[in-house]
């Protein structure tokens, strides 16, 4: 039997706490320490999931015998710094999307994790859902003929959130596209890699956050249409549609439970329930990585993490979306 792989959570928030409960669930897994620079935040989520170490320092979870890997959950803008300091220690680390908030910091993350000889990947769950890499099995074995279009979109009412909130504050690396917008983009990155040529529209909040931007990436002999935001709700669909048949990821797409595949007019609803919220196939992928002593994962590799910041980059810089703290 191997031995349980200790984790160490940092930034204690909504997102943290369903991947801990996701994490409580997979037999391998020690939820081991939790960090926060508030204790008594700390304390009380170890306190909800049994977690016999708690820090107020970051550091201090950092430097424990403790922890085998850390899962980073803070806001977009502590996410380079965090990972760093972690595989300092010879952390491994799991990082939220987005890894880092525009190339520069993605690629001094990855020049980190090779220095110190540690297992690095960001966090983007949707690879592991189990409808989406059955989406990516059917693309790639010809089951919808060439692919020509999809389609994805992501967005919820936030406006009425502070402006100190992690969405609207632009201290934070607000708005939708690093948030929610990366999910349509890495959907269409994912089926028909990087585009020739993107186009791209934003609108802002008074206070310079992005609240809404449609992209179009345009292919040889493909488009894909995508859009986030934070105005309104979608329907939050995504649709694969190639010249033999069109696969559809029903609502709430980036965790479905399930596709449909329509061939020849004939309609086949197919169901792949996640397990737990959908953290586990993650984290049972970063299991087997651990296990077989592999630095990045073949799934989403440091490569993937690089082209993903890219096509983020490109779109800001068409769009105008900066942050204060970018030089």
């Amino acid at each position: 039997m191997k031995s349980k792989i200790k984790w160490g959570i940092i930034g204690p928030g909504n997102i943290a706490r369903k991947f801990t409960s996701d994490l409580k669930m997979v037999e391998q897994a020690s939820v081991a320490a939790v960090a926060s620079r508030n204790l008594e935040r700390a304390q009380g989520f170890a306190n909800e999931f049994q977690i016999p170490n708690v820090f107020d320092s970051y550091d201090a979870l950092f430097a424990s015998d403790e922890i085998d890997i850390v899962y980073i959950a803070t806001p977009h803008n502590f996410h380079k710094d965090l990972s760093i300091r972690a595989m300092e220690h010879g952390k491994h680390v799991l990082c939220e999307k987005p890894l880092g908030v525009n190339r520069a910091e993605v690629e001094e993350i990855i020049l980190a994790a090779k220095k110190n000889k540690v297992f690095m990947m960001e966090g983007l769950w949707s690879r592991f859902n189990p409808s989406i890499a059955k989406a990516k099995q059917l693309v790639d074995t010809g089951e919808i003929g060439q692919v020509s279009y999809v389609n994805a979109d992501f967005a919820f009412y936030g406006l009425d959130r502070g402006e100190d909130s992690r969405i609207l504050n632009p201290d934070l690396a607000s708005g939708s596209l690093l948030d929610i917008g990366i999910y349509p983009i890495f959907l269409a990155y994912l089926i028909l890699g990087m585009p020739e040529e993107i186009k791209a529209s934003s609108n802002f909040h008074p206070n310079g956050t992005e609240i809404q931007t449609s992209m179009i990436f345009q292919y040889s002999d493909a488009q894909a249409v995508l859009y986030s935001g934070l105005t309104s709700n979608s329907k939050m669909e995504a649709k694969i549609s190639g010249s033999e048949g069109e696969i559809t990821l029903s609502s709430r797409w980036h965790e479905a439970d399930g596709y449909t595949l329509v061939k020849q007019n004939e309609s086949q609803e197919v169901e792949l329930p996640r397990t737990g919220v959908g953290f586990v196939h993650e984290i049972l992928k970063v299991h087997d990585c651990l296990n077989n002593n592999m630095l990045e994962c073949d799934l989403w590799t440091h490569q993937n993490s690089l082209d993903l910041v890219e096509l983020m980059d490109t779109i800001r810089k068409k769009t105008g979306i900066k942050f204060p703290f970018e030089t």
